[in-house]
């Protein structure tokens, strides 16, 4: 899956369309967009996404994924990252986030590197694909953590490659390590990885992000 954010969604009503551009015997290529009006009933492009769904075919190439390989910490002995109105976004509510490295946006930190749990504090009954892509963008810009002043953060362009099928319950706890491979001149470049709490891989995650100031 590709993302790319071309301008910022506003608060109210927003269209989203989806279209199939290829169906062959083994991949589906899809097209998604979002679109929305601005004040003067303009509609412009706000973000489009390019998704290649592959079905299992037979191969003699066989590399998996290395797993974590290494102890995680125990996720009671970390705090989560407290939702608070008004300063902390909304969505935090419904997550329960617990830093192992790395610290809040705009904290003077010695890099740009994040490892921590994510789960929601209400179990879901259907828990997917999607629940799993929601945890994955509730993390912050792993760059900002550097910054020791608030400026506005945008994120660019998004990749996650699903190197094993999503399963699981709502319950289920995820492991999230991301690295700032490099910052500047206003942009910055992440690479991440998530994993099972078992310490199997289940996605690689890229990301471009805007940095005003």
């Amino acid at each position: 899956m590709t993302i790319n954010f071309v301008g910022p969604v506003e608060a109210g009503d927003a269209r989203v369309t989806a279209e199939v551009l290829r169906q062959g015997k083994s991949a589906t290529q899809v097209e998604a967009r979002v679109t929305q009006a601005d004040a003067s009933g303009v509609e412009s492009v706000r973000a489009v996404a390019l998704v290649t769904i592959g079905a299992a075919r037979p191969s003699s190439l066989s590399l998996a994924a290395s797993p974590l390989g290494k102890d995680l910490p125990e996720h009671d002995s970390l705090t989560p990252i407290p939702y608070i109105e008004g300063v902390t976004p909304e969505f935090i509510a419904r997550l329960d986030m617990r830093l192992a490295k790395g610290r809040g946006p705009f904290s003077g930190g010695a890099d740009g590197d994040m490892h921590g749990y994510m789960s929601f504090r209400e179990p879901t009954d259907d828990f997917g694909l999607a629940h799993l892509v929601a945890l994955v963008d509730c993390w912050p810009p792993a760059a900002g953590q550097m910054l020791t002043k608030v400026v506005p953060m945008s994120t660019m362009t998004w990749t996650m490659d699903f190197v094993a099928p999503v399963t699981g319950t709502g319950a289920d706890r995820w492991w999230y390590e991301v690295t700032t491979d490099v910052a500047h001149d206003g942009y910055g470049h992440t690479a991440a990885r998530v994993y099972t709490a078992s310490g199997d891989p289940v996605v690689i995650s890229c990301q471009t992000v805007a940095v005003f100031g």
